[in-house]
Order: structure tokens, then sequence, then C-alpha cells
């Protein structure tokens, strides 16, 4: 949660309302609990035990992605925040690049989110890491509705990866995979 706190101070000296309203903020956050509540949501922690970035995945959002989208054949990508600390250091990317090759074990095709309709600086962010802009969905009671995807298992930076589980490329060994829990379409 500190996280989000973090990037709510941040994104508003960014000039953008994303975050900025109470209401959608609580309703945001109670999803986002509830995503962690059912392990859908991890955290890049740092050598000292920092949590430096976190990412969730989620069902799909209604409000946008209709049965004509093939929503089962997407992981659907939420809550991508990095900590100011780690900024400049391209973990964002990579943590995409994690997802997506979470995706692609998982037999998906793409990996899509949903952005903030009115973040044109996010949504270049997004274009400039290989998603292409679906459509945008105007939702009277939702802010996000940029609709973007990029397809499962491209990378941006292959030779730069996190680890899909702990002890991935230490020492040439590989400890216990974790089970990640699967995205029902």
């Amino acid at each position: 949660m500190a996280l989000r706190t973090q990037a709510e101070e941040w994104l508003q000296t960014k000039g953008t309302d994303q975050w900025s309203d109470p209401e959608t903020g609580e309703r945001a956050i109670s999803k986002w609990r509830a995503s962690i509540d059912e392990g859908r949501s991890w955290v890049v922690v740092g050598a000292h035990g920092e949590v430096l970035a976190t990412v969730s995945r989620g069902p799909v959002d209604r409000d946008f992605w209709t049965d004509a989208d093939r929503p089962e054949t997407a992981l659907h990508l939420y809550k991508l925040m990095v900590a100011r600390e780690a900024a400049g250091r391209q973990l964002g990317i990579r943590v995409i690049d994690w997802m997506s090759r979470l995706a692609a074990l998982e037999g998906r095709t793409w990996v899509r989110i949903d952005t903030w309709r009115t973040n044109s600086g996010l949504h270049a962010y997004y274009e400039r890491m290989g998603f292409k802009h679906v459509r945008t969905e105007m939702a009277s009671h939702r802010l996000s509705g940029w609709l973007a995807q990029r397809p499962a298992g491209e990378l941006s930076m292959p030779h730069d990866l996190l680890p899909v589980w702990p002890g991935e490329g230490q020492r040439g060994e590989a400890s216990a995979r974790i089970e990640m829990p699967l995205q029902k379409g």
C-alpha cells in the first residue's frame, strides 16, 4: 500500500488526474486488496528486503473487454507500480516481461492492460514497451478505459529477465517452483 501512496503523490507532480479521486481510489484499493488476498499480486524485493515494485493480475474487466475480445486468450495485468527509489532501472519493463513470460507459459496470446484514459504519458510508456492501443472505452462510472495489448511471450529486455521463481538463474540451480494462480477468463 505504501507503493500506491507513493505513486499517487508522484502522479500529482506529473500533472495528471490519475488516482486523484477518493471515491474511485477507494474502490480500486479494495479490488487491489482482494487480488493480494487471492494471491494474484507479486512484489519485486531488493537485496535488502525493500519492496521495489508490484504487479497484479486479475479477471477480465467486463466494463472494457467484451466476449468479442476473447478475454480467455489474455493475461490481464493490473497495478504495476515501481518505487521511486527504483526509477530509472528499467524495472517496470522487466516486470512486464516477467508477466509476458507467465502469459506465454499459460498458453495465452496476449498481455492486456487498461489504463487511465487521460494519462497520455502512461499510454506512451506502454506503447514504447510494445503495447498496441486497441480502443478507448468511456464507461461513465470509470476513469480507466484506454485499452492496449501486446503478444504474450514478447520480451523487451531478453538479456535482463527477472526470475520467474526464487533461485532461478543463481548458480545454475533452481529452487522449488512457486505455483502461480491461473487467471479465469
